[in-house]
This record gives structure tokens, sequence and C-alpha cells, in this order.
């Protein structure tokens, strides 16, 4: 057996085109790839960005620890993704700085441990963010929902001031006597009944104080068996925020009460509602 070696003219003529052209196809990837790092657009890195959420009860103050809390949620506007979600803690601020006739447009409200959420979001552009607010969640029977939009820029904080300040209309209303679903029996012409009216704060009203009783209207919408009686009105009570007054007991069946307090100088209104039962 023979062995057949290729010669040295020979091995360059049929190895040499094979390398180059490997060699071209190499080439040609670099190029590509060159292409792709030159060409290819550049992802941005998110950045840190702290926001603070303050929920200012309309009227009054902040809506912090002593009611539950607001809950904040900053969610992108466009896509809805939740950047950031919790509740406000804390108190309800100083009273002479948030009441007082004369601070103007640029005064600050907020005071050291004045209630609070504080958020840190990641994003890479500027984006239009939306904050929702729903409280106070200790009364929830009188909670409220405000939805807010504002554009947000990659590293340029809002917590200066008040931070992202949020309005919260509402009062809270809530009917202690009598409960819901009551079953009354006996001989009776009429039933008490009362109601704590609040700011969406806690904040008490009074006769002739900050928040006066004397300026609230507090009335009572009443049903019996479905059919509407004539609105009673419920007068303050004796005791901070209390409200008093009676409903008429006509005749037996179900009564459904709608409690409202309303202020007529700034719209703010609240309600509750109850239900008892006469027995025959």
């Amino acid at each position: 057996m023979s062995l057949h070696h290729a010669s040295p003219k020979s091995l360059s003529r049929t190895t040499t085109p094979r390398l180059a052209h490997v060699l071209l196809l190499a080439g040609l990837g670099l190029a590509v790839a060159a292409a792709i790092i030159v060409f290819a657009p550049r992802v941005a890195s998110a950045e840190p960005t702290d926001i603070t959420v303050r929920v200012l009860s309309k009227d009054a103050k902040f809506v912090g620890s002593s009611m539950g809390g607001a809950r904040v949620i900053v969610r992108d506007a466009d896509t809805g993704k939740i950047l950031a979600e919790g509740v406000t803690e804390g108190g309800t601020g100083d009273t002479g700085r948030i009441m007082h006739e004369d601070g103007g447009r640029r005064a600050t409200l907020s005071s050291e441990g004045a209630a609070k959420f504080d958020a840190t979001i990641d994003i890479e552009e500027p984006r239009l963010v939306e904050v929702e607010v729903f409280g106070p969640l200790a009364q929830r029977q009188s909670a409220n929902r405000v939805t807010v939009t504002q554009w947000v820029v990659p590293g340029k904080d809002i917590t200066g001031g008040d931070g992202w300040r949020v309005e919260l209309p509402g009062y809270v209303v809530d009917v202690l006597d009598p409960p819901a679903h009551v079953k009354l029996s006996g001989q009776m012409d009429k039933i008490d009944l009362r109601a704590n009216v609040s700011l969406m704060c806690g904040c008490p009203i009074t006769p002739g104080g900050l928040w006066d009783a004397d300026e609230l209207e507090v009335k009572a919408l009443v049903t019996h068996n479905g059919e509407k009686l004539d609105p009673i009105d419920l007068a303050f009570g004796g005791e901070a925020s209390q409200f008093a007054g009676s409903v008429p007991v006509t005749a037996p069946g179900l009564y459904d009460v709608t409690v409202y307090a309303h202020n007529p100088r700034t719209g703010n209104t609240g309600l509750d509602r109850t239900t008892f039962i006469v027995a025959k």
C-alpha cells in the first residue's frame, strides 16, 4: 500500500480558497456586530426618584394614623403599572399653620411629623404618573377616592414643601344609634337618632369652633317600606361632633335612614346609612 502525499502546490490550491472564504465570513460577522453596536438604541438606566404624598382633608388637616391613614397607589398613567403603594402615616399636622387665613398660595402647610407616604420609584425617562388615594381607612363608610396625575422626570424629586399634596373631600359620618338592622317592638312614636360627624382627618366639629357646627347642615333622609318621609334635621348633640334628632314611627315596617352632612360654604359633603325594623 502506498501513501499519497499532496504537494505544497496542490495544498495551496485546495485550502487557500477555503481559508479565504472563512476569513471573509468572519470579517462580515465582525462588521455586522460593529454595526449593531453603533446603531443599536441605547438602553437608559433607571434613576431613583423620591416622591412624598400628603393627603389633606378638605378645609381641614392631614389624614394620618389617627384615622387609619389613606391608601396611596403610585402608577404609570399610560400603562397602569404600579410603581409604589402604601399608607399615609403620622399626625394631622400643625393646626395654626394649616388653618391660618393669610397663608397665600405659596404657604407650606406640612410640619414635622405631618402624615405622609414616602416612595422611591425607578424611572428611565419622563413619565406621566398617577397617584390614587383612598381613605380614611378607619372609616370606610365615608371613605372617598381621588386620582390625580403629574409629570415626573427621573431624578427630579417631588418632596419639597408639602410634596405631592392631594385634597380629600368629604365628612366622616358615622350613625351611632340606632345600629343597622336592629329590630324594635312595643309601643313607640319615635326612634332616637344620633350620628358622629367629623372632618376626614378626624378634626372635631363644635358650635363656634374652628370647624363650626352652626354652619353645617345635618339631615336624615328616611323611607318607610320604600316610601319617602319628610327630611329630619339633626342638631348639635352636646358633645363634639355629635348630632342628634329622632325618626317618627308612623307604622310597623322597615325604616331606611341616610344621614348626610353638608357645608354650603365649601360644598363639602359626607353621609352614612342605617336601617331599623319596627315589629307589629
